[in-house]
């Protein structure tokens, strides 16, 4: 871009970007007052103003922070992660959450279709629920096919993994008490299966130090597990799509590339916590303006099905990671 043309693109994008802002700002302060997801509370103040995704000067702004300053927040989440992560938890109990991943996204694909949702809606719900949340399903939206319903797909999945992964927040740790799970069980089941990363630390660190420390890097397992599936998934649908030639998004050459840099612990503390904070203010504006692009009544007209499929997925990685573990545990005692 000349020049010439910089100031008038964003002079474009001020208006929308501002309000995308301004909206993750009030989320971020009404999270902080009533102690919930700071994502749900962004998502539903941009829905509440989404009259502003059709106004000529707002959208510019409002498309820029749903695509690009998206992507840049999932990019930085590889500041998140490093192959220290794999080492500490041993290898049977990475290859479960690995499998876990892998399978829970494979349900969403055939559960989908069952329900006449689409393939493509089953990866989306089945990703985001097996691997980090709105995170993954962001990513993971970014490399399917260009479909009728996509936005509102995607906004559905951001709110019901978002109200799911707080519900399991609040009910896992109970279940784990209930079931006389040790820490370290705990922290595997908890870290294992809760979508969102603040959900598992919250609910980790309830049931003591120990099953916190676990927990957060069991999910950190699955948050790295995010380059992988979406590359597996781009590549799926461009083979199964006629004329769907989607290619490597670059933000995930970024991620793996912070990824293995902090691996090498070639990145200052300092900054990783920075780049870690950035990419969360870029993730909740992201959402705040994806919501600006959604009207609440189009949701409704998904219907109940999406909820069924969402439930499902949900309970078949608890039930998986649950029991694979308490197998493992049988057969190597």
């Amino acid at each position: 871009m000349q020049a010439s043309e910089f100031l008038p693109r964003l002079r474009g994008l001020y208006p929308g970007a501002t309000v995308s802002v301004a909206l993750a700002l009030a989320a971020y302060a009404l999270a902080e007052h009533y102690g919930a997801p700071v994502m749900l509370f962004a998502l539903l103040l941009g829905m509440a103003v989404n009259f502003l995704g059709q106004d000529d000067h707002c959208s510019p702004g409002i498309d820029f922070c749903s695509t690009s300053i998206l992507r840049a927040g999932v990019a930085l989440l590889g500041l998140r992660v490093t192959a220290g992560h794999l080492m500490d938890l041993g290898w049977l109990a990475a290859l479960l959450v690995v499998a876990a991943v892998v399978l829970t996204t494979a349900l969403g694909a055939v559960l989908g279709k069952m329900l006449r949702l689409g393939g493509s809606f089953g990866v989306l719900t089945g990703g985001s629920v097996a691997i980090c949340g709105a995170s993954a399903a962001i990513a993971i939206s970014s490399v399917l096919p260009a479909r009728e319903q996509g936005d509102k797909q995607l906004v559905f999945t951001l709110l019901g993994v978002t109200a799911l992964s707080t519900l399991a927040m609040i009910v896992y740790p109970t279940i784990a008490g209930m079931l006389g799970l040790t820490d370290v069980e705990a922290g595997i089941f908890l870290g294992g299966t809760i979508h969102d990363v603040a959900q598992v630390v919250g609910a980790g660190y309830s049931v003591s130090e120990r099953a916190g420390d676990l927990a957060t890097i069991v999910k950190l397992l699955r948050v790295a597990m995010l380059v992988p599936m979406v590359i597996a998934i781009m590549y799926v649908f461009r083979h199964r799509v006629a004329g769907n030639t989607a290619k490597f998004p670059g933000f995930l050459f970024v991620f793996v590339g912070l990824a293995t840099l902090n691996s090498f612990g070639l990145i200052p503390e300092v900054l990783a916590a920075a780049g870690n904070s950035l990419s969360r203010a870029c993730l909740v504006t992201a959402i705040a303006a994806v919501g600006m692009q959604t009207a609440l009544r189009e949701l409704a007209r998904l219907g109940w099905a999406p909820v069924m499929l969402m439930l499902a997925e949900t309970a078949f990685i608890a039930a998986l990671v649950l029991t694979g573990y308490m197998l493992l545990h049988a057969g190597l005692a």
